[in-house]
């Protein structure tokens, strides 16, 4: 499906109207003055010329996402020692979650315990007094969102709401096509005093001519094609109607003024039109299907193709990814079935690192898919004054409601606002915000409260997405809101998450001169991808050309900002350019971005700036067949950070330097062969749930005794047995061993995710 200038209908296909409500869309957390980077980890000071280090917290336990407690490693060196005394403490603090850029905002340290292993009860007691005195000097600190989550070692829900998992309507061609969706039959409008009118249900530009016997003309790529009937067969049209040069050159239809007369159509290469009346995708394959082995798997990718699609060779069954949801079938013209909750196991084995690794997010049973789940259950919070904050509802006339099934209320279809009736009083849920009025039409104040019912309606209904927006707290001043996932269409189900309930809601619909329609969000939008960085959603449509050259546009919005995104792109055989550009209003930061690739090269840069917070940041990528280099940095009032890496088929190499005098370099080998020179602690040092210190390598796990490491084995089932009944705290149960490996997994994959910004949705050409 294309997405072009009529933005108020790429806003209602991701699902909210395009409007900021000032106070709300800049919901994301931001950094506390003096708050420390990730990269700043271990914290390292001199307190009474003891030297002390604190290794990067585990996290214990976060009820309601803002009080964190933890546990860390430390070491003191005191005067004279040239060995540290090394202890593990718990301790906790506030917390704001920064969503949007996968952060967690760490203030206020409380020291709740400490262990010593090799003090004394009276040299611990006095150290812990200290470690209580300075650790409430340590300044704001930054942990990544997704290492905070793993640690908690929390059971993501597996089955989710009852969603409709049934695959849309996917046509494939092996020639240039095009898939043209309307949202229901089409609903017309008059193009000023042409005598034309064109369809404002779908993204595409579709204009009948009633002079003209009716014909239907479509815009594709600058090539107008003409058929009888709007659901074709479509051919070349030759000369437009005489009308088409009367169409405005405005706002709204410049792109068609632009292309009349239009582009005249190369022999043989006219693209074949699919057209559907509910939502629907489609696979295009530049010819036969192009197969590419996927390394320590039995999956080939199709690489001519800008779908991600693949075929399991024990089988040859096609698997193709589509909003989250993995589809299946013994060919790619069908039928299709869901299978997400049966992939083969091989879709696990893809390499976090390699070209498909941000399909993870959509494998169950995978890191990536569990952090996606648990982060779909973070709220992104708001505290909205009641004094400013306001809302007016419209409707299409007189309003008019319809029931809700299963329910006893109501919703609001002649309008583009969400309201629902109970009880005699109505809720108008708006960016994240409750409101209610005793009339539908208001006067509307801000929401202390809603009742439980609402969160009873049911995934069919078209407003079901409002009960993922709960209130959180009230004053006489402010009340405060926050929402998770499913507000911005983002739903768990068979241990992923998904994109959209899978439910198609019929668009409200009101004929006339000049006809009323109000769509819902669509599940199958063309190729939305979600973004393991941010948890965003991003919705792109594509036009298939000659030879798998195509166009495609782009139409974004991110949950954690409340930005509408907009880009375009094109890309063909041998290379291609993309470009684009966001902007929040809310807080005035701006990024933008380019990108060209060909022939196995590829380069990127992108550079942005909030002035709220005063950060910058730029970053500039590279790629060819032999690997990828790039580097980056961010700067802002409290200092600057600058990376650089490269990778090839040897191995990774990377190094950091900070404005602070932190520098660091590593080199990873295929081989398995690990080195590195940091000019801080080693970061690979843990707190043991039993109060020793370990330290991990490549060589497994480490404790610290007395001044050095001792390699640990991993405890069997014998030993487990044995150390529970004696009642004693072991030193290595399979339970410490087991909560070592996830913060280790924790740790590792909230380092590496933070910097991807690649979505679900295709391999290294769909990135947004």
């Amino acid at each position: 499906m294309k997405i072009d200038r009529r933005s108020f209908l790429g806003a209602a296909v991701i699902g909210l109207p395009a409007i900021a409500l000032p106070g709300l869309t800049a919901a994301a957390a931001t950094p506390p003055p003096g708050a420390v980077p990730m990269a700043a980890w271990p914290h390292q000071f001199t307190e009474n010329g003891a030297r002390v280090t604190i290794y990067e917290p585990q996290a214990i336990d976060w009820p309601n996402h803002a009080t964190l407690s933890a546990r860390a490693a430390i070491a003191i060196t005191p005067i004279g020692r040239t060995t540290p005394i090394m202890g593990t403490i718990e301790f906790s603090g506030a917390t704001e979650v920064d969503t949007d850029n996968n952060l967690v905002y760490f203030t206020n340290p409380t020291l709740i315990s400490s262990s010593f292993p090799a003090l004394d009860t009276s040299q611990a007691y006095t150290l812990q007094t200290r470690i209580a005195a300075f650790l409430t000097l340590m300044p704001p600190k930054i942990i990544p969102l997704n290492t905070v989550l793993l640690s908690l070692n929390e059971k993501p829900a597996a089955a989710g709401p009852p969603l409709n998992n049934n695959p849309p309507v996917i046509f494939y061609s092996a020639q240039p096509a095009s898939l043209v969706v309307f949202d229901g039959e089409p609903t017309m409008a008059p193009i000023a005093s042409t005598g034309l009118t064109y369809a404002v249900n779908t993204n595409w530009d579709v204009i009948q001519d009633q002079a003209n016997g009716g014909a239907w003309y479509l815009l594709n790529n600058g090539i107008w094609l003409v058929a009888q009937a709007y659901t074709g067969p479509y051919q070349p049209a030759g000369p437009l109607p005489a009308a088409f040069s009367k169409i405005p050159n405005d706002a709204n239809f410049g792109e068609i003024r632009r292309n009349v007369p239009g582009k005249p159509p190369t022999a043989g290469l006219v693209p074949i039109i699919f057209i559907s009346t509910k939502p629907a995708e489609i696979i295009v394959t530049a010819g036969a299907p192009t197969f590419t082995p996927v390394p320590q798997t039995s999956l080939q990718a199709v690489t001519n193709s800008g779908a991600v699609l693949f075929r399991y060779t024990p089988t040859n069954s096609f698997y193709y990814l589509v909003s989250g949801r993995w589809f299946t079938a013994s060919s790619l013209y069908g039928p299709w079935t869901f299978a997400t909750p049966s992939l083969p196991p091989d879709f696990s084995r893809l390499s976090p690192d390699g070209t498909y690794g941000n399909l993870l997010a959509s494998v169950p049973g995978t890191t990536a898919a569990q952090a996606a789940v648990l982060k779909a259950q973070v709220p992104t919070r708001a505290t909205l004054p009641r004094s400013t904050t306001k809302v007016a509802v419209t409707y299409a006339g007189a309003p008019n409601f319809a029931p809700i099934p299963g329910t006893a209320m109501t919703y609001a279809t002649n309008t583009a606002f969400q309201v629902i009736g109970t009880a005699g009083q109505y809720y108008c849920c708006y960016q994240g915000a409750w409101f209610v009025a005793s009339a539908p039409t208001g006067p509307w104040m801000l929401a202390t409260a809603v009742p439980a019912v609402i969160y009873t309606i049911p995934p069919s209904s078209p407003v079901y997405n409002v009960t993922y927006v709960q209130v959180y707290g009230s004053t006489t001043a402010a009340v405060t809101y926050g929402y998770t996932a499913g507000y911005m269409m983002g739903f768990i189900t068979a241990g992923i998450l998904a994109y959209g309930t899978g439910y198609y809601y019929p668009p409200y619909v009101a004929y006339g001169h000049v006809p009323v329609y109000y769509p819902y969000a669509y599940t199958y939008a063309g190729n939305v991808h979600y973004n393991t960085a941010t948890g965003a959603w991003a919705s792109t449509g594509t036009v298939y050309g000659a030879y798998g050259r195509t166009a495609t546009a782009g139409y974004g919005y991110n949950p954690s900002t409340g930005t509408y995104a907009r880009g375009a792109a094109v890309y063909g055989p041998y290379g291609g350019a993309a470009a684009g550009s966001r902007y929040n209003p809310s807080t005035g930061a701006y990024a933008h971005g380019s990108a060209v690739w060909g022939n196995g090269s590829a380069s990127a840069h992108a550079y942005g700036y909030n002035p709220s917070t005063g950060m910058a940041g730029s970053t500039t990528q590279n790629a060819n067949a032999y690997g990828r280099w790039g580097s980056s940095s961010v700067s802002g009032p409290n200092g600057s950070v600058n990376t650089a890496s490269a990778s090839n088929a040897r191995g990774t190499a990377g190094a950091f330097n900070a404005s602070n005098g932190a520098q660091g370099a590593a080199v990873h080998t295929n081989n398995g062969n690990n080195a590195g020179a940091v000019k801080t602690a080693n970061g690979n040092v843990y707190a043991g749930s039993d109060g020793n210190v370990y330290q991990h390598n490549s060589s497994g796990w480490s404790k610290y005794n007395s001044g050095s490491w001792q390699q640990m084995q991993k405890p069997t089932q014998q030993s487990a047995q044995a150390n529970h009944s004696t009642y004693q705290r072991p030193t290595t149960s399979s339970q410490n061993w087991g909560q070592l490996n996830r913060d280790q997994t924790a740790r590792q994959y909230g380092g590496y995710n933070r910097g991807s910004y690649g979505g679900a949705g295709g391999g290294t050409r769909r990135r947004w």
